[in-house]
C-alpha cells in the first residue's frame, strides 16, 4: 500500500503537511473504504510501541497521524450518521 510508504517516509524526516495526510487518508478510503483506514490505525498504533522503546526522534509525528486516522473515522461516522 502506497500510503504505508508515505506515512514511513513522513516520520523518516520528521514532518508532514496536515493536507497530505487528509490525503492518504482519503486515498486510503478510496481504495479500501474505512476498513483500510482502521487498518492503517491499528499499524500505526502497534508501530508507535516500537518508535517508543527505541526513543525515536519523530515519535510526534506517529502521534499525529494516529490522531488523524482517528479523527477521519469519526467524522466519517459522524458524517453516515447524519445521511
Amino acid at each position: 500500500m502506497r500510503a504505508f510508504d508515505t506515512i514511513a517516509e513522513s516520520i523518516r524526516v520528521g514532518h508532514v503537511h496536515p493536507t497530505a495526510m487528509l490525503n492518504t487518508l482519503i486515498e486510503i478510503e478510496n481504495e479500501n473504504g474505512l476498513n483500510g483506514v482502521r487498518h492503517v490505525e491499528r499499524h500505526i498504533e502497534n508501530g508507535m510501541n516500537a518508535l517508543k522503546q527505541r526513543h525515536h526522534p519523530h515519535l510526534i509525528v506517529a502521534e499525529k497521524w494516529l490522531g488523524a486516522a482517528r479523527a477521519y473515522l469519526l467524522t466519517q461516522a459522524d458524517r453516515k450518521q447524519a445521511v
